[in-house]
């Protein structure tokens, strides 16, 4: 390696998983390279307690890899990617989620595809890696499957997100602030996306860097998706852009609604599609409404 060599800095946040922390390290730790670049990692922990410190500093006795940790008292996750952005060097920056594990050429695939593209950023496929045998109805309704695409593909604004993404810093610098912090229970991460794109900024799919995320049985439960559907309707409330929108969520919990004897009948999968649809719009206009069915910050295991 020499001085010249691109860096490329892995930025991992961290709430309260410090179980699949520990995995997700060790994948890191056995990245492929093929000497094209060096890498680091830099993680925040979104835990007053410091949850995390006891997992990494056990992590660093029998690693070389170089990790920086630091914390993030408030518990908002736009506040804590920005404190990552700011503890971290790279020229490249390469995000993925705490409950989620990398395949060992991971960053060496979205690093050649960015390279070779001369794009701006690089996403990839996250897949599922169930703790247990999941139900039949979650495997048929694809509950837990991600959209995928080719290699090369161009990625709109509305499937940009940080859960295994490449992107070169200088991109960031008249950004302020990168992550906005009245998305903190989520949706930071498709806000930044709509304002990089909106810059003219080119992000492409690269379909072999893949990305596995663990998915416990908690997951699974009815009463989970519901409430993070409540949530996630209740976050994407800042990305309504008129009365226009708000009516189309109050039509569709509506329709939806009436419509689910139906979709009952024709089968498990497709009625628990259609509530979870039917929570995601119900959170927005509850949400418009100044009611919060959904107090919690983030809706995890």
């Amino acid at each position: 390696m020499t001085d010249s060599t691109p860096h490329i800095t892995v930025l991992v946040c961290t709430f309260r998983r410090q179980h699949l922390l520990g995995q997700l390290l060790k994948e890191l730790d056995r990245q492929q390279t093929e000497s094209l670049f060096e890498y680091s990692v830099t993680i925040v922990d979104n835990d007053v307690l410091q949850s995390a410190r006891e997992t990494v500093l056990q992590f660093q006795k029998a690693s070389s890899l170089d990790i920086t940790y630091c914390v993030e008292p408030e518990q908002n996750i736009a506040l804590a990617r920005n404190k990552a952005l700011a503890n971290s060097t790279g020229d490249f920056l390469a995000f993925i989620d705490d409950d989620e594990f990398p395949a060992n050429d991971w960053l060496l695939r979205l690093y050649e595809t960015c390279k070779e593209c001369k794009v701006d950023g690089v996403l990839g496929p996250v897949i599922p890696h169930f703790e247990a045998a999941p139900p039949a109805w979650i495997t048929r309704g694809k509950f837990c499957d991600r959209p995928s695409h080719e290699t090369g593909f161009t990625i709109d604004w509305t499937e940009g997100r940080t859960g295994n993404l490449l992107l070169k810093r200088d991109i960031l610098t008249d950004i302020e602030p990168v992550f906005r912090a009245e998305f903190g229970s989520g949706g930071e991460d498709r806000n930044l996306f709509r304002r990089l794109i909106g810059q003219g900024r080119t992000f492409i799919w690269c379909n072999e860097a893949k990305v596995y995320e663990s998915v416990p049985p908690v997951r699974l439960k009815r009463g989970f998706m519901l409430r993070r559907a409540l949530l996630r309707g209740k976050m994407s409330l800042n990305d309504i852009r008129g009365i226009r929108d708000l009516a189309k969520s109050c039509s569709a919990v509506i329709g939806y609604t009436l419509a689910l004897p139906v979709f009952l009948l024709m089968g498990h999968h497709m009625f628990m599609k259609y509530l979870i649809k039917i929570c995601d719009h119900a959170g927005k206009v509850l949400a418009f409404a100044g009611l919060e069915p959904i107090r919690d910050k983030y809706v995890m295991e």
